[in-house]
Parts: C-alpha cells; sequence; structure tokens
C-alpha cells in the first residue's frame, strides 16, 4: 500500500524539492505512455491530481520551480519577436528526386562516390517524408533546454515555450540518454485535427490553407496557451548534435528515439536495393490518401552511419539522402490572362492569370509559363512540346503542382479552345519602363534593357538584398519597399540597397517642425512608434552580415547562394575576393590563360569560367562598384569567413588540386575529404597552389604544376599526410 503524500502545508523546502523532481519524472513518464505510445497506465483523474499537486508545490515554493516543470507546459507569452538560435550543426534541406529514373542516378551517384563495387552491399532507410515544419529539440543533462525552428538552416528561432506545449514531446529523455543531444524531426498537424481547427477559426474570420502552414502558425504564436489549444503532433526522424555515438545505423538510431518516447514512424523500412526502394515508395504512396496525416514523398538515407560520414554534404544538403517527392496534382480550369515579371536580371517571366481553382489543397490562382517558347509549345531543346500546342488566354488548362514548387500550366484541352481565340504575341519591350527587351543567342529569356532606369529590376534588386537567404531584414517585404521605393520623399525614398542603412539617420536628422508631417514614418499608415523602431533595429542588426550572404545579395548574375559560398570560403574576405575580381583579366581568346587573379577565380572548386566572367563582369562596372562603396560607407560589414579547419589537420588552409584517376576512392571523395580537413580544393593549377595530388593520366595539370613549382604527390602519399589508413 502507497504511503500516503505529505500535506504540502506540511513539507520542508528540502523535502518539497524532491516531491517537486519526483513529480517531474513522474509526470514526464505519463505525458510519454500517453501521446507517444498510447498506453496510459493511470486515469484521468490520477493525472489531474499528479498535475494539481505540482501545482500546489509550486505555488508555495516558487523558487524551487524547475526547468522542466510541468506546469511550463502552459508558461508566460514571450515578449516581442521569438529569440534567434544558431544550430550547432546545421539543419540542412534534402535534394529532391522526381522519377524511377531519378532515384536509380540517386543510387547510382552514392557507390559512385563511395566506389563501390556493383556487388558490394548499400543498404538504405525508406521514410515517409512528413509535410510539416522542421523542429530541433536540444536536451542537456536530458532535459529540454531549447526548441528551435529550421529558419536558414543556421540559425532558427526559439520556440521553447510553445514547443513545451505539446504533450507528446518528453521534457525529460531516460538515463541511457547523451548528457547532450538534439532530437530533430517534423512538427505536424493530423488531417482531422486540421478541419475540426478550421471549423473553429472560422468563426474568428481566420483559416490556413493547409495543416503544414497550419502547424507553422500555430507553433508561431506569441502566446504559448495559443500553441496549446492546437492539435500539434510530432515526429522524430533525426538528430543534431550528440556528447557519444547513437549508434552505427539510421534505422538502429531512429528506433532508439522511439524508446526514448518519441513518436518515429512505423512505416520506416529498410531496402537493400534500388527496385526495393522503388517497391516502398510505391507501396506508400497508394496508401498515402488513408494515412491521417499529410506526406509529400518518400525520404531515402544510406542507413549506415559511417558510410554519410565518408558521403559529406554539399552546400545545402547531405549526398547521402534524397527526398522522393510524390507526382505532382493537377486541376484543371481557365486561362484568363497572361502578364509579364519584370526580375532583378531584367528577365521578363510569362504568369498565367487563372480562374481560381483548388490544387492539392491550396487555391491557385497563378501559373508559371516558364519563357516564350514554353508558350508556343516549344521546349528547351528546341523540338515541340504538348505535340507543338500552344497556349492561348481563354484556353482551358490543366495545372499542376508539386509540393511548394511553384504551379505550372502543363496542357490545354484542345477540344474547349475558344474559336475566336489568337495566338499570344510575346512583348519585345518592357511592361514596365517601355525599353527593349532582348533575347541573347542561346536564352530561352528575353530580358530589359532599361538596367536601372527600370523600376521593377530596382525593386526586384532591393527585394532580393533584403531576402531571407540574403540580409533577411524583418520588416522589409514586399509592400514596405515598393511604398519606400516610390515615395518622394528624401527622408523616406529607398532606391538602392545602401538606402536602407541610411534610413535611420535620414529620419532622425528631420527638424522637429514636421512632428506631424507624412514625411516622419511613424506618422504614416501601417507604421507608428513602434513597428517603426524594430524596423530600425532590424536594419541595424543585419549591419554586420556573413560573407556568403553579402556576396549572395548583390545579385550577381549566375552567383547563387552555392556559388557565393563557395568563393566566401576561398577567399575568406570581401576586400580578398573584390581584388581578385577587378584585378582579373578573362582571356581573348582560346589560348591565353587570362592572368593570377582570373586563374584564381576560375579554379575555385565548383566555380567555372561563366560564373567567373559574371563576376569579374559585375566589378567592372563602375555603377556596380559605386553600389558596394556606398554600402561599406553606410556601415555595413560583410563579415570575414572563417576557414574550416579540423583540429590538428596537416593541410588546413592550404589549397589543393587533385588530378588524374584515383584508385582508392573517387574524386569526389577526395575533395570533400580534404575539404573536410579545412583545405580549398581548386580545380585548376596556379601559383597560389600548394598541392597537387596526381594519379595515374595526369595530364596539363602535373605539367603546370611542373612549371609553378608546386608540390606534387601521389594518392599514397596524399593518406599518408593527413594520416589516413586507406
Amino acid at each position: 500500500m502507497a504511503r500516503p503524500a505529505i500535506s504540502v502545508e506540511s513539507l520542508t523546502q528540502e523535502e518539497a524539492a524532491a516531491e517537486l523532481a519526483r513529480l517531474a519524472e513522474e509526470i514526464a513518464g505519463h505525458d510519454r505512455r500517453y501521446h507517444a505510445e498510447d498506453a496510459p497506465t493511470v486515469s484521468d483523474a490520477e493525472y489531474d491530481a499528479l498535475k494539481l499537486r505540482n501545482a500546489a508545490i509550486e505555488a508555495r515554493f516558487p523558487k524551487l520551480m524547475r526547468d522542466d516543470s510541468p506546469s511550463r507546459a502552459i508558461g508566460a507569452a514571450p515578449s516581442g519577436a521569438f529569440a534567434q538560435v544558431r544550430h550547432s550543426r546545421p539543419m540542412l534541406s534534402l535534394d529532391n528526386v522526381f522519377t524511377d529514373d531519378d532515384v536509380v542516378d540517386f543510387v547510382a551517384s552514392v557507390r559512385r562516390f563511395l566506389s563501390l563495387a556493383p556487388e558490394a552491399e548499400l543498404v538504405f532507410t525508406a521514410e515517409p517524408k512528413i509535410d510539416g515544419l522542421s523542429m530541433s529539440l536540444r536536451y542537456e543533462n536530458r532535459r529540454l533546454v531549447t526548441a528551435a525552428t529550421r529558419g536558414d538552416g543556421t540559425t532558427g528561432e526559439n520556440v521553447t515555450a510553445n514547443i513545451r506545449t505539446i504533450g507528446e514531446i518528453p521534457q525529460q529523455l531516460p538515463k541511457d540518454a547523451p548528457d547532450i543531444v538534439e532530437v530533430r524531426g517534423e512538427v505536424y498537424m493530423r488531417r482531422d485535427d486540421f478541419f475540426d481547427l478550421q471549423k473553429r477559426m472560422a468563426e474568428t474570420g481566420q483559416t490556413f490553407a493547409n495543416p503544414r502552414n497550419s502547424a507553422a502558425g500555430s507553433l508561431r504564436q506569441k502566446n504559448p496557451e495559443v500553441t496549446k489549444s492546437r492539435p500539434l503532433k510530432f515526429f522524430a526522424y533525426a538528430w543534431g548534435e550528440a556528447s557519444e555515438p547513437l549508434g552505427t545505423t539510421q534505422y538502429d538510431v531512429v528506433q532508439r528515439l522511439g524508446d526514448w518516447g518519441f513518436r518515429i514512424n512505423d512505416r520506416m523500412v529498410r531496402c537493400g536495393s534500388t527496385e526495393e526502394l522503388l517497391r516502398r515508395y510505391h507501396e506508400i504512396e497508394a496508401e498515402r490518401a488513408e494515412l491521417p496525416y499529410d506526406i509529400d514523398g518518400v525520404v531515402y538515407k544510406v542507413d549506415r552511419l559511417d558510410l554519410q560520414e565518408r558521403l559529406g554534404f554539399r552546400s545545402r544538403s547531405p549526398r547521402w539522402a534524397t527526398a522522393h517527392k510524390f507526382a505532382a496534382e493537377k486541376a484543371i480550369t481557365v486561362l484568363k490572362a497572361i502578364d509579364i515579371q519584370v526580375g532583378r536580371t531584367g528577365a521578363m517571366t510569362p504568369v498565367a492569370r487563372l480562374e481560381p481553382v483548388t490544387v492539392g489543397g491550396v487555391v491557385v490562382v497563378n501559373a508559371t509559363l516558364h519563357n516564350e517558347d514554353y508558350i508556343k509549345g516549344i521546349g528547351n531543346s528546341g523540338q515541340p512540346i504538348r505535340e507543338g500546342r500552344d497556349i492561348r488566354v481563354g484556353d482551358t488548362v490543366i495545372v499542376q503542382r508539386a509540393g511548394d514548387v511553384i504551379p505550372q500550366i502543363l496542357d490545354i484541352l484542345p477540344e474547349k479552345r475558344p474559336p475566336n481565340s489568337a495566338p499570344y504575341v510575346f512583348p519585345d519591350r518592357c511592361p514596365v519602363c517601355g525599353s527593349h527587351a532582348v533575347r541573347e543567342e542561346g536564352e530561352a529569356v528575353r530580358r530589359c534593357t532599361g538596367g536601372l532606369i527600370c523600376s521593377a529590376q530596382a525593386v526586384e534588386r532591393i527585394r532580393h538584398f533584403v531576402s531571407r537567404n540574403a540580409f533577411d531584414i524583418e520588416g522589409l517585404g514586399e509592400k514596405q519597399i515598393e511604398f519606400f521605393f516610390n515615395s518622394d520623399k528624401a527622408a523616406l525614398k529607398i532606391a538602392a540597397p545602401a538606402d536602407i542603412f541610411t534610413l535611420r539617420r535620414r529620419q532622425e536628422a528631420l527638424p522637429a517642425t514636421l512632428d506631424g508631417s507624412l514625411e516622419r514614418l511613424e506618422n504614416i499608415d501601417g507604421f507608428g512608434a513602434v513597428s517603426v523602431k524594430k524596423l530600425f533595429d532590424a536594419i541595424d542588426i543585419r549591419r554586420e552580415v556573413a560573407l556568403s550572404r553579402f556576396v549572395y545579395a548583390l545579385g550577381i548574375r549566375h552567383i547563387g547562394e552555392t556559388n557565393a559560398k563557395r568563393l566566401a570560403r576561398h577567399f575568406l574576405s570581401f576586400e580578398a575576393l573584390r581584388k581578385a575580381a577587378e584585378a582579373a583579366k578573362m582571356p581573348e581568346g582560346k589560348g591565353d590563360p587570362g592572368n593570377a587573379e582570373w586563374q584564381e577565380i576560375v579554379g575555385v572548386n565548383g566555380i567555372g569560367g561563366i560564373v567567373a566572367e559574371a563576376l569579374v563582369d559585375f566589378f567592372a562596372e563602375a555603377h556596380n562598384r559605386e553600389a558596394v562603396d556606398a554600402l561599406l560607407a553606410a556601415g555595413v560589414t560583410p563579415l570575414d569567413e572563417e576557414p574550416v579547419a579540423a583540429v590538428s589537420s596537416p593541410v588546413a588552409g592550404k589549397t589543393i588540386v587533385f588530378t588524374g584517376s584515383l584508385e582508392k576512392m573517387s574524386r569526389d571523395e577526395a575533395k570533400a575529404m580534404a575539404e573536410r580537413l579545412g583545405a580549398k580544393v581548386a580545380g585548376s593549377v596556379s601559383k597560389k597552389t600548394d598541392l597537387v595530388v596526381a594519379g595515374p593520366g595526369a595530364g596539363s595539370k602535373l605539367k603546370q604544376a611542373t612549371e609553378f613549382g608546386v608540390e606534387v604527390i601521389d594518392e599514397d602519399q596524399w593518406f599518408e599526410r593527413i594520416g589516413h589508413n586507406a
């Protein structure tokens, strides 16, 4: 018979602390068994009694409230915007594949990278891809301390208070868990729960497009009580930092997460061949509609963790995993109009305006038409598509939507074409500024030649500059940018990126006599003193920005996130990158090597002649240099990149070129290994090259290394140099 509990009034402080520790552990166990295991061991009344006793003790001894207290599942609303959390290990996205052939190519690429023989065993896991919000849960000493969204992969939002309201997420892990571990997975909402929530929300005039958006919106509430009222769930399927190894295979570690109390997907299986992967994909696809939650594909991962380590990562995704997306969902509607949008590079993109139609639970009113050839029925190769059928205003069209991909028009129904329809004529002048629109030879895109005089390009360049993966300035959305750009007030005008960082100074310089003037931002509808301060603070926070973000934000053609990161990792500082770009001399003919700076840029791993030419051309233009100088003068500082170097690596910081045939591993694996050790891998040899690893068949690069006096070693010496047993 259990000993009667001591009354709260009779507890000493020491007894109260011990009781709170016991209650926290016991209630966490009941939560795990109820929400994750669907096997409760106490009645609702008994569970409520435990919660009430915990609350009563905390009320008498408020200073004893624990971080993992059951009371904190409600908590108080965090003040202001969510704080940022920097992930100890990046939360990268997965590459997507869409066809069976793509899966064959993925498996082949993994085998090729690892230099595996066709008969060598290679096991993958396959699991449904949950359509939810990615989340990282950090546990220290087995207690939940932080919960963060994916964000940009490096930094996410701190939503710990809200995550604590999700009953099936353990607040404390069992004793066999490491001292530090980050459990990662997906916050989602079941479809039935979503539809019930929609009915309740409709009364307030607020709705969500789908369960995924509903889950994300519920999790980002400032008041945890609101989040607590939403039926959120969590699937665990991955991990980040861990103070000790969690296992040897993907499958076994995920099962261990299940043992700790997390909900894991029971449809996850191991597959030993491409055929098994595809068979599992089609099985899950067939039962998709019967699942209680939304999925948009199947995720494949190499099962062995040592092979995952060898495969490593690209800039935004792991080489050892991919997401096989389901076939796009389709609908039929009417094309009402074709509009032309002008992008930041002058590209003129046709956009279809549609009679609204629901595709996959989302109301679609716009769709991409890609380019003028696509409208005519011509593909990228110049061959007919849609059997040569063109697309016209008034056509009944088939619209396709796949996940978050922009909807597109696949085809038309020719039998429904109006008798008076006419072929669409693509404009040869910019619809914004009236400048000529030209299409260069070999390109599918027509571009406005207006450059800086075209307001559409200027606005789009600013939008790109403040976008999420560039400067990511909160409060400068599309409407705000257009307002500032179109303003005729000197204290409000933002015509170029540098103007963003002088806005506060210009506003504060206004004389006091203008307190009621619409030149003051706080007097303008939609702003106000509080929102203005938030905007200024958000701008000031971004005065220091990562080098790769700065380079990406400049909007240089062909330099997206990946190439910006490659350049940042190589040059380490903006001064070095700019100096090389301004001094580079491009080859004038086939035999002309250019100069050393050109060779350095084009030799950066992954950067070829097209990208290098775009970079050099950018800095060759005076107005581009002036725009950059204006940014620096306005107080913007691109932070130097910290070289990624392994501890005690003998090749850290060195520039290495691999040439010839490598026999003990693939070229890709060799490059990835060198980069993990902190080296820079270049594609060509220059005077700045530190080491050339030459295999059989090495040609011109070996000759150049000899001419420049660069050290040359073979593959065995490479392994000896880095202390690695091949």
